[in-house]
């Protein structure tokens, strides 16, 4: 596979599926909003590989590799227009619940919100949540017009969730303090 194929210079792009659309249809906005989300928790992950070993960033790096992996197939799916079987389904979506879960009883409850920016790992984990919330946008928008949303959204909006108690426990592993907003 060529890297540079030169199919885009007019302001299309081809579809996993087949066919062509515009670069700037609903879908190609969902899938490279996730494609986004993918880069941004890869980040994340690096960012998590300076953190002091131990147990949280061994799961730190866990999880986010559990992320990516859910978010290629989420990638894949609407690229295809959903006709890719690699997608993503309520079982990845009771597994990032039971992550979530268990970072919960990890961690103090929270009681306000939180500033994001008390170590590197911690904010890169909020940049990957934000492009996160950014592709279950487009994934609303698309609405079912590439197969029901249901398992989608439910993963997009559980990866989030993730993604913020992970930049918790990243605190915690580099014995950083959180920063509660006081208004």
């Amino acid at each position: 596979m060529k890297f540079q194929i030169r199919g885009g210079d007019g302001g299309e792009t081809g579809l996993l599926s087949g066919g062509r659309v515009s670069k700037a249809d609903p879908r190609v906005e969902a899938y490279g909003a996730v494609d986004e989300a993918i880069a941004f928790s890869g980040m994340a992950h690096a960012e998590c590989l300076a953190l002091p070993e131990g147990p949280d960033r061994l799961f730190l790096l866990q999880s986010i590799e559990i992320v990516q992996d859910g978010l290629m197939r989420l990638c894949a799916d609407l690229a295809s227009g959903g006709t890719c079987q690699v997608g993503v389904d309520d079982g990845h979506v009771a597994a990032l619940q039971a992550r979530i879960d268990l970072v919960a009883s990890m961690l103090p409850a929270l009681n306000s919100f939180l500033v994001p920016g008390g170590s590197r790992a911690e904010a890169s984990l909020h940049v990957a949540r934000t492009v996160v919330r950014r592709a279950e946008r487009g994934i609303v928008a698309l609405g079912d017009s590439f197969g029901p949303i249901g398992a989608r959204l439910l993963f997009l909006n559980r990866v989030s969730d993730l993604l913020f108690s992970l930049s918790r426990l990243a605190l915690r592993a580099d014995a950083i303090s959180e920063r509660p907003w006081i208004p």
